[in-house]
């Protein structure tokens, strides 16, 4: 398994943690997925605001209908995630 060096939530200053606390999930903390960014800000922004935009953006598909997709991708992708 790959290993990306990582900022986490308790370690983030300035424009990271103003971006890490818009990420905060129901469980408490930031996703994986979106801290592989961390050491890269404008990355991070730039994945939060399409993840935005596929996931609660304007669509003919209901909320569930476009997780299900993300379940069935990651599936489909082995991802453990």
């Amino acid at each position: 398994m790959a290993w990306i060096r990582m900022i986490h939530e308790y370690e983030a200053e300035g424009r990271l943690k103003e971006l890490y606390n818009k990420m905060i999930e129901p469980w408490g903390g930031v996703d994986n997925i979106m801290k592989i960014h961390s050491l890269n800000v404008k990355s991070l922004a730039g994945h939060f605001e399409l993840y935005k935009t596929l996931m609660r953006g304007k669509s003919d598909l209901s909320k569930g209908q476009r997780e299900m997709i993300a379940v069935v991708v990651s599936a489909i992708n082995h991802c453990k995630y």
